[in-house]
C-alpha cells in the first residue's frame, strides 16, 4: 500500500530522514513512534504531499485517497453535522447537481453514483461518528462557531473518519478526546476497513488497535510486528543481541589485526595476511546503541504535611456567574496522600471541579473547607497557549528565583531538562513537550501540598510519560489527575471519581470495568444506528450491493494468481536471505582463511552471486506485491 523509498529530508540543514525506507501493506494498522522532535509529524506531511522530500520519496497505488486532519479547526455558521457531510466533496456536488440536472441520462448517472456511494445513509453515518466523539444530537445541529478550539478539532477528526480514505493519517488524535472518546476511537480504528498510520504516545491505544509499530530513530525507519509492548520487548532484545555481536566482532577484529601485524611482511604468509586485510576492510561495524537520555520530572514534596482532610466540600454547588449550576451535591474530601483520577466525558464538569478544588472558583452554595496554608499547583493544557512567545525558560526562573545567583538558576533549569541552549530559547520555538516540561516546573516550583494535572501527557512521548509516572509516585503530596491516558491513571491513581449527571461520585470499579461500561453503552447506540440505517437504505440499494458482490467475486478470482506469484517471490527472497546468512556465518570464521583459503574465496564468490540474486528477487517481489495490491484495491 505505502512504500517509503530512501527518503531524505532536512530542515535548516538538520537531517530528519536519512535514506529511510519502509513498506506498509494494504489494510494494516500501524503506529508511528519516536522521540519528540524526531520527525513523526513531518513524515505524515511528506506522505500527504504537504512537504517535498530532498531525495527519495513515498509511493501509493494510483487513485489511492489520503486523509489527514486539517491543522485549522472548522468554524463558521454551518452545523457540525453539515460540516462533516460537506467533507465528502463528490457527494455534495452530486446532490447539488441532482437538483438542477435536466438531461435524463445525466440524472441516471448521478443517482447510480449516489447509490454506489451509499450517499443516502451518509447523514446517519456522520451522526454516529460525531456521537462517538462526544457530540449528542443537539450539539450536532449547533454551529461550529459556538464550540471551543478543542471541540472543533474533534469535528475535524470526525470529517476525516467520515471520508474513510484508503490511507488514514492521524497525528495524536486522542489529544482532544476524553477517555470515553478515546475508547470509542480505539474500537473504530480496530474495525477500520483500510490502512491506518497513527502517531500516538498512548501505549494502550497502540497495544489495542495496531498490528505493527513503525519506529523512527536517528533518521531511520524500522517496522516491528505487534503492539507497543511487543515493540519494546523486541527492540530491547535486538539491542542486547547487537551489543553481544559487537563484542564478538571486536574480538574478531583484534584477532585478525594481530595476525596481520605479525605476518604481513613475511613472504610465506603475505597472501594470507592480505586476505585478512581485505576481510577486515569489508567487515561492517555494528553501531553501538547509545540510549537517548530523558530528563526526569521533579515535583518537590511539601516541607510540612497538613492535617487530613486537606480539603472538604459540604453540599457544595458549582457554576459560573449567573449561569446554570454545573455540579451539585458535592460531599467530598481530599487527604494529603490521595491520588485521585477523574473520569467522565468532556463537558460534564471535570475542569469545573478542578477549579473548585484549587480555590480558583468559589462554590455557589455549600462550603469548601481548606487550610490557609494549603498550596496548590495547577497544570492545564490551555496554559501552553498562554505562555508569552518571547519569554524563555530562564525568564520564568528569574521571576520565580529573584534573589538567586545565575549559577543557581542555571542549575535549577538543568535539573528540569533545560540546558544552556534551551534555557534561552523563546517559548514560541519550544516543542509541545518542552512547553509542558516548563509548565510542570512552574506549577510545582513552590512544593505545593496538592497537584492538579489536567491532561498532562498530551505532548509527551512514551518515555517522558513514564518519567511523569515516576515523578507523581515519588511526590509526597496529593494529586488530582484528569487524563485520557489509561496507563498514567492505572500507574498512579488509587481512587477514581466519576463526574456525570451533574455531580461527582466515587467509582468502586477499575478502568477495565469502566471501559466495558463505556463500550457497552456506545456499542448499543452503534447497533441501533446501524439497524436504522440498514432499514432506511435496504430498498434502494439491495440490487446495487448484489451487483457489487458479484463483480467483486470475479475480481478476487482474477487476483488469485497474482497473490500466488507474490508469495512465490517472497519465499524466494526468504530462502536467499537464509543462504546468505549461512555463508556469512562461515565467512565470519577467521580460521577458515588459514585452513582453506580456496574455500574462503569460493564462499566469497558465492556470497556475491547470492547477493545479486537477492536484489533481483526483491525487485520481482516488490513488482508482484504492487500488482496484487492494485488488484486488491480495485476489489475493495
Amino acid at each position: 500500500m505505502l512504500h517509503i523509498n530512501d527518503l531524505t529530508y532536512r530542515i535548516e540543514g538538520r537531517v530528519i530522514f536519512d535514506a529511510a525506507s519502509a513498506g506498509i501493506p494494504a489494510g494494516h494498522k500501524v503506529g508511528l513512534v519516536g522521540r519528540n522532535g524526531s520527525g513523526k509529524t513531518t513524515l505524515l506531511k511528506l506522505i500527504a504531499g504537504e512537504l517535498h522530500a530532498d531525495d527519495g520519496g513515498t509511493s501509493l497505488p494510483r487513485n489511492a485517497r489520503i486523509g489527514i486532519v486539517a491543522q485549522e479547526a472548522p468554524g463558521g455558521p454551518d452545523s457540525l453535522l453539515d460540516w462533516v457531510l460537506a467533507a465528502d466533496v463528490e457527494r455534495t456536488a452530486l446532490l447539488l447537481e441532482a437538483e438542477t440536472a435536466t438531461d435524463p441520462g445525466r440524472i441516471g448517472d448521478i443517482h447510480t453514483r449516489l447509490a454506489d456511494m451509499n450517499a443516502h445513509a451518509a447523514p446517519a453515518r456522520a451522526a454516529t461518528i460525531l456521537a462517538g466523539l462526544g457530540f449528542d444530537e443537539a450539539a450536532q445541529n449547533r454551529p461550529c462557531s459556538e464550540f471551543s478550539g478543542g471541540w472543533r478539532m474533534r469535528v475535524a477528526l470526525g470529517a476525516i473518519l467520515f471520508l474513510e480514505p484508503d490511507l488514514l493519517l492521524l497525528d495524536e488524535p486522542t489529544n482532544y478526546l476524553d477517555m470515553e472518546g478515546a475508547l470509542w476511537l480505539e474500537t473504530y480504528l480496530k474495525n477500520y476497513p483500510h490502512t491506518v498510520l497513527i502517531v500516538s504516545h498512548d501505549r494502550d491505544l497502540l497495544n489495542r488497535c495496531v498490528g505493527f509499530i513503525l519506529h523512527l530513530e536517528k533518521g531511520k525507519l524500522t517496522l516491528y510486528t505487534g503492539g507497543y509492548d511487543d515493540f519494546e520487548a523486541t527492540r530491547r532484545e535486538r539491542q542486547r543481541l547487537d551489543q553481544k555481536m559487537m563484542k564478538k566482532q571486536d574480538d574478531q577484529r583484534k584477532h585478525m589485526q594481530a595476525y596481520i601485524d605479525r605476518f604481513r611482511y613475511k613472504a610465506s604468509k603475505a597472501r594470507q595476511a592480505q586476505s585478512r586485510i581485505k576481510a577486515l576492510e569489508k567487515m561492517e561495524p555494528i553501531a553501538e546503541h547509545v540510549a537517548e537520555r530523558v530528563a526526569p520530572f521533579q515535583f518537590p514534596s511539601p516541607a510540612r504535611l497538613l492535617a487530613n482532610p486537606m480539603i472538604r466540600f459540604d453540599e457544595a454547588k458549582a457554576g459560573y456567574g449567573d449561569g446554570p449550576i454545573i455540579l451539585s451535591g458535592l460531599n467530598l474530601r481530599i487527604d494529603q496522600d490521595d491520588r485521585i483520577g477523574l473520569l467522565g466525558q468532556n463537558g460534564n464538569g471535570k475542569s469545573t471541579l478542578a477549579k473548585l478544588i484549587a480555590g480558583r472558583l468559589a462554590p455557589v452554595e455549600g462550603r469548601r473547607l481548606a487550610s490557609e496554608k494549603l498550596g496548590v499547583g495547577f497544570f492545564a493544557q490551555h496554559q501552553m497557549e498562554d505562555l508569552p512567545d518571547r519569554q524563555t525558560p530562564l525568564d520564568h526562573i528569574i521571576r520565580l528565583m529573584p534573589e538567586a545567583s545565575e549559577s543557581q538558576r542555571r542549575a535549577r533549569l538543568g535539573a528540569i531538562g533545560f540546558g544552556i541552549e534551551k534555557a534561552s530559547t523563546e517559548a514560541h520555538k519550544l516543542s509541545g513537550g518542552e512547553k509542558a516540561r516548563l509548565l510542570f516546573a512552574i506549577a510545582a516550583f513552590h512544593a505545593p501540598h496538592l497537584l492538579i494535572l489536567d491532561e498532562p501527557t498530551n505532548h509527551l512521548d512514551v518515555d517522558s510519560r513514564q518519567m511523569l509516572v515516576h515523578a507523581i509516585n515519588d511526590y509526597q503530596g496529593a494529586v488530582i489527575l484528569i487524563s485520557h491516558d489509561r496507563h498514567l491513571i492505572e500507574a498512579t491513581a488509587d481512587r477514581l471519581w466519576v463526574v456525570r449527571d451533574g455531580t461527582v461520585t466515587n467509582y468502586d470499579g477499575d478502568l477495565d470495568q469502566y471501559r466495558s461500561e463505556c463500550l457497552g453503552e456506545r456499542g448499543l447506540d452503534k447497533r441501533r444506528d446501524k439497524a436504522e440505517r440498514k432499514a432506511a437504505a435496504a430498498a434502494d440499494f439491495a440490487q446495487a450491493r448484489a451487483d457489487k458482490r458479484r463483480d467483486a467475486a470475479g475480481r478476487r478470482a482474477s487476483a488469485a494468481p497474482l497473490k500466488k506469484d507474490m508469495e512465490r517471490h517472497e519465499k524466494r527472497v526468504s530462502e536467499l536471505q537464509r543462504q546468505i546468512a549461512a555463508l556469512q556465518q562461515q565467512l565470519g570464521d577467521p580460521g577458515l582463511y588459514e585452513r582453506n583459503p580456496a574455500k574462503a574465496a569460493d564462499l566469497g564468490k558465492e556470497s556475491g552471486r547470492l547477493t545479486r540474486a537477492l536484489a533481483d528477487a526483491e525487485t520481482a517481489w516488490l513488482a508482484a506485491t504492487e500488482a496484487y495490491e492494485t488488484a486488491a484495491k480495485v476489489d475493495a
